[in-house]
């Protein structure tokens, strides 16, 4: 992938192989000579000068070539694959990002497999690449003409979305991404796989861990049956993954899902939905951590960051900044405007424990547990901790590694459970085949009187 398309052909002229080199003074000497030698291609493949530039990422000679007028950024190869495809399949962004710019059309299918850019872009694992094809998609007329959301969703000639093609890739960064845009995570395969085949169910073929983990907190039901009537546990059991059997055995604890209350917050902080993610995942990771220990199966337990060089003394100072809902963690987000503050884990459970309105079967804004307004945007709190230690005063802004476990009092990643939240009625334990929200084990009132 990373030398991109050779031209192992009879090059009389050396046209080709200057591209492919980014000798870009022998090309421009050779288009001196016979400027019609820009229109050429390639015997066998037909790739054109902008194929071989975007696919080595050459982008001053990429460049160059798009200042010429007779060449079409849209160009197809025996296959119609366009440059841009080329250029996404081989990770060269710069070349993605110059092409886009020029006008390139991000809804080109080739004749493969019936896939654009953004499946390429999957399929090899370029998430800058997904990301720049996105924003474009977002931007562009496609939005207008076809719908964002149907564009994240595009189905290749097999009927694979391209969150189909990153599952099964083991890509969970691209995974993650395309979730976050809006794909659909229970989506079925057409020839793909087997049909009816979920991201879930090649994602637990791949044996990605990290992929069945994104997928599982978006909502992925361990319970969707392929064409065969297979579950993915039983996929995992097929080819032998074991540890994603565990997570995906259906007779396992749930896990959290990202809680749709979140999507009628209007203005959600970059920051904070970072904050919630984490929280989220520590709390799937311990999750994990129980099944796979209660399985047999091997654990390899994530680095966690060390600072014990200024965990020694903590100023009692601090501890008018933990969370008033768990008395664990460090408030972490602000809930604006009425600025009460919250940290990570009980705002996400907050979010959780809402319950569909049975007379709209919509789900309610999330509210504030302390003043009972709508909570209409999160951000970040800035948290001001003194290290008594150092004899000095640190400011430091909450972020996924900065909270403090009342119980340890220090300044590593701490509590990646809900263990605070077993205190607080309101925020029970998790029940519930496939809903992976919190429970409520009392009504409002207690909830009203318990945070006021």
């Amino acid at each position: 992938m990373g030398q991109g398309v050779s031209c192992n052909i009879h090059d009389d002229h050396g046209l080709f192989t200057a591209i492919q080199f980014g000798d870009l003074h022998t090309l421009n000497t050779l288009l001196e000579k016979d400027p019609n030698l820009i229109r050429q291609t390639t015997v066998y493949d037909r790739h054109s000068a902008l194929h071989i530039a975007a696919a080595n990422g050459q982008i001053e000679i990429v460049s160059l070539l798009l200042e010429n007028r007779s060449v079409n950024p849209d160009s197809l190869n025996r296959h119609k694959q366009t440059p841009l495809m080329l250029a996404a399949m081989h990770g060269k962004i710069t070349c993605v990002e110059k092409l886009i710019e020029a006008g390139a059309n991000v809804l080109m299918f080739d004749s493969l497999n019936g896939r654009t850019c953004l499946h390429y872009a999957a399929y090899y694992g370029h998430s800058n690449c997904v990301q720049t094809i996105l924003s474009s998609a977002r931007t562009s007329h496609v939005s207008v003409s076809w719908g964002f959301s149907r564009f994240v969703n595009i189905r290749d000639g097999k009927g694979a979305t391209p969150l189909h093609l990153a599952a099964r890739q083991r890509r969970p960064q691209c995974v993650h991404m395309l979730l976050e845009n809006g794909a659909l995570v229970c989506a079925s395969t057409g020839g793909y796989g087997l049909p009816g085949s979920t991201p879930l169910h090649l994602a637990a073929r791949g044996g990605s861990m990290e992929c069945i983990r994104e997928l599982l907190a978006w909502g992925a039901d361990r319970l969707n049956r392929d064409a065969s009537g297979r579950i993915p546990y039983t996929v995992a059991l097929k080819h032998k993954n074991r540890e994603c059997a565990a997570l995906l055995n259906p007779s396992s604890a749930e896990p959290l899902v990202w809680p749709s209350a979140l999507k009628f917050i209007s203005e959600l902080n970059q920051d904070a939905k970072a904050l919630l993610e984490q929280a989220l995942m520590e709390v799937n990771k311990e999750r994990e951590r129980h099944i796979l220990e209660g399985s047999g199966c091997s654990l390899s337990s994530p680095a966690r960051s060390d600072a014990r060089g200024i965990d020694d003394n903590i100023s009692e100072d601090s501890d008018s900044q933990l969370c008033c809902i768990c008395f664990d963690q460090l408030c972490a987000i602000e809930v604006q405007d009425c600025g009460h503050q919250m940290c990570a884990q009980c705002t996400l459970a907050l979010c959780c424990h809402n319950k569909p309105d049975p007379t709209t079967a919509t789900l309610p804004s999330p509210i504030c547990p302390f003043c009972r307004s709508n909570i209409a945007r999160l951000t970040v709190v800035k948290i001001k901790v003194k290290v008594t230690r150092a004899n000095q005063e640190l400011d430091l802004y909450s972020s996924p590694k900065q909270r403090k476990s009342r119980k340890s009092l220090n300044l590593s990643e701490g509590s990646s459970s809900f263990r605070g939240l077993s205190a607080v009625p309101s925020f029970g334990r998790m029940l519930g085949r496939g809903s992976g929200r919190v429970s409520v084990d009392h009504d409002c009132d207690t909830h009203e009187k318990l945070c006021v």
